[in-house]
């Protein structure tokens, strides 16, 4: 993309009621191999530098498994670090997070991405992602961060029958009282039930994150802005009516 058409559908979205924009060099699409931090940080700093100076106001969330993309890319004016291996790839990551002191996303996944879809098997995928979020916390805690938002890792190491038995109990995640965040955007586990194409699975998106809200989730990542900021309007007047 020329950099017009990045700022162009970064303000886009922004003005659509976008909070944060999550930026990533990394595919994380099942049998995905990893790039290294030097070459993540190749594709993300001339963008994050450019947003940060045509729109100053912009939080950034930089998706990156990498300490040493975190540290070059908070630095450079990033707010957010989102680590889908939630430390498991680089066992640096915590303690540089700690030294940083940004929010930290971590989510919980199977594997890497290159294997993670290899057959996944749990005995109660559920109880299993809250002794997995109750042990990556009471690490993190335990060196000072404070900021932790958890992510049950929709499509990341689950069949299509674990994703949907995470979404029925959702809530027992609002135990650990913290930000819940979820992706459910147009994934496999949408188009696959509907038997349809991603870019076809829109309305389903918006079902799944109306659901998650409704079992207490605060943080929706999309593609579809306008569409799911209509899906938090919607449920948080519902909700105000109880």
């Amino acid at each position: 993309l020329k950099e017009e058409d990045i700022i162009r559908q970064t303000i886009k979205m922004l003005e659509e009621g976008a909070s944060i924009i999550d930026i990533g060099a990394q595919s994380s699409r099942p049998g995905a191999t990893l790039l290294s931090a030097d070459e993540e940080l190749l594709k993300l700093l001339p963008i994050l530098k450019l947003l940060k100076t045509e729109i100053p106001e912009i939080i950034i969330s930089i998706d990156t498994f990498w300490a040493k993309t975190a540290q070059e890319c908070v630095q450079a004016g990033a707010d957010i670090i989102n680590d889908i291996s939630a430390g498991e790839i680089d066992n640096s990551m915590f303690d540089t997070i700690a030294q940083l002191q940004v929010p930290y996303i971590i989510m919980h996944m199977k594997g890497t991405p290159k294997n993670m879809q290899n057959s996944p098997i749990y005995d109660n995928i559920v109880l299993e992602i809250i002794s997995y979020f109750k042990n990556k916390i009471t690490k993190l805690k335990a060196k000072g961060i404070e900021k932790i938002i958890i992510d049950p890792g929709f499509g990341f190491g689950k069949t299509l029958e674990h994703n949907y038995q995470i979404l029925a109990k959702l809530e027992l995640l609002k135990q650990f009282n913290i930000p819940v965040l979820i992706g459910t955007s147009r994934k496999s586990m949408i188009y696959k039930i509907l038997d349809k194409k991603p870019k076809d699975a829109l309305n389903g998106t918006s079902i799944t994150n109306t659901i998650a809200l409704q079992k207490g989730v605060s943080i929706l990542r999309v593609h579809d802005v306008k569409e799911a900021i209509e899906c938090i309007k919607i449920t948080t007047f519902a909700k105000n009516m109880l």
